[in-house]
């Protein structure tokens, strides 16, 4: 008998659009042999199932459930691809935990900590996991551009602190251009990480729980058009996408276990992608995402296949090891 798998997609952040993609995709290369789909809008005035005739019907929310044709139907599990929140914040993983229905994300711990780059970040230093320098800024505090730039240097990378695919981050090249840079990471989040410029190679390492361990994926290389990995360099084609990475031995080996350590610091588990620069010849800590970009031009398919692991394979693990460890 086939699994009913809620494939969760959509949110509430400015990341709606890209989550709805991710969702599509995971849809599109879920076994339907061994499972039966059913695509779930996550908004913020409604839950809903979409059908292939693009149909809405609402979901319970007490219960999870779908009530068609005069049938219930329940789910076995939950893929969880919201990006932002409330999919990768923490809530939606509490939710699911609360009514006992296995998820394919992270637990909401780890969720709302990593969605927190400045948590994030101060959990990991006492492990000695090197950082750019930071300077963190709460809305409503005072702003003193001197002693941000005496701190962090210049240039520097302003971002918002709880949000993702590089909405309201700007990179400041000198002092008059920091307030801008503050009021319009305001505008996607409250509370703002100001960071120290890295001058290196990028790479994104995906680390998954495949076939019950942790797992390192092939390494991608950022070559961004734009003068960092900013949105337009994500989903709009303004960068390159090397995989595998062009590095060295001794670097590759120092990230991936850099990566894989991060990943079991944090008790992470399902999808992972997190981002490091070489900078002084040494990989720094940037970000994780736990819920990252699985369009068919996102970096964590990309790496997987390269890896010799098919979206099919990858889903069915994914759908899986959440099942097994409830």
């Amino acid at each position: 008998m086939k699994k009913n798998i809620a494939i969760l997609m959509g949110g509430y952040s400015s990341e709606f659009d890209i989550s709805i993609k991710s969702g599509n995709v995971v849809y599109k290369h879920l076994d339907k042999n061994i499972y039966e789909p059913y695509r779930i809008h996550i908004t913020k005035d409604s839950w809903y199932y979409v059908n292939d005739n693009n149909e809405k019907t609402s979901i319970d929310r007490n219960d999870f459930s779908l009530h068609l044709d005069g049938s219930k139907i329940t789910f076995d599990a939950a893929f969880n691809i919201v990006h932002g929140t409330p999919g990768e914040d923490g809530l939606l993983q509490a939710y699911f935990e609360l009514i006992g229905i296995p998820q394919t994300a992270c637990d909401f711990y780890q969720a709302a900590l990593t969605f927190n780059k400045r948590d994030c970040i101060s959990t990991l230093k006492p492990y000695g996991i090197p950082t750019a320098t930071n300077y963190f800024l709460n809305k409503g505090e005072p702003i003193n551009p001197k002693a941000i730039i005496d701190t962090v240097g210049l240039p520097c990378f302003v971002k918002a602190n709880k949000a993702g695919s590089s909405y309201g981050v700007s990179k400041v090249n000198k002092e008059d251009d920091l307030l801008s840079a503050i009021n319009i990471a305001y505008k996607e989040d409250d509370e703002i990480i100001i960071e120290s410029f890295l001058s290196g190679t990028e790479v994104s390492v995906g680390v998954i729980t495949y076939k019950g361990k942790d797992t390192v994926l092939p390494i991608t290389e950022i070559v961004s058009e734009n003068d960092f990995f900013d949105y337009e360099a994500k989903y709009l084609g303004k960068s390159q996408e090397i995989t595998p990475a062009r590095l060295n031995g001794n670097d590759e080996k120092k990230v991936k276990d850099l990566a894989l350590k991060v990943y079991q610091i944090l008790k992470m588990k399902g999808f992972s992608r997190s981002e490091y620069i070489f900078h002084n010849g040494e990989p720094h800590f940037i970000e994780m995402n736990t819920n990252p970009g699985f369009s068919e031009a996102s970096i964590l398919p990309q790496q997987a296949i390269a890896a010799g692991i098919s979206l099919k394979d990858l889903l069915t693990n994914t759908i899986e090891e959440a099942i097994k460890g409830k």
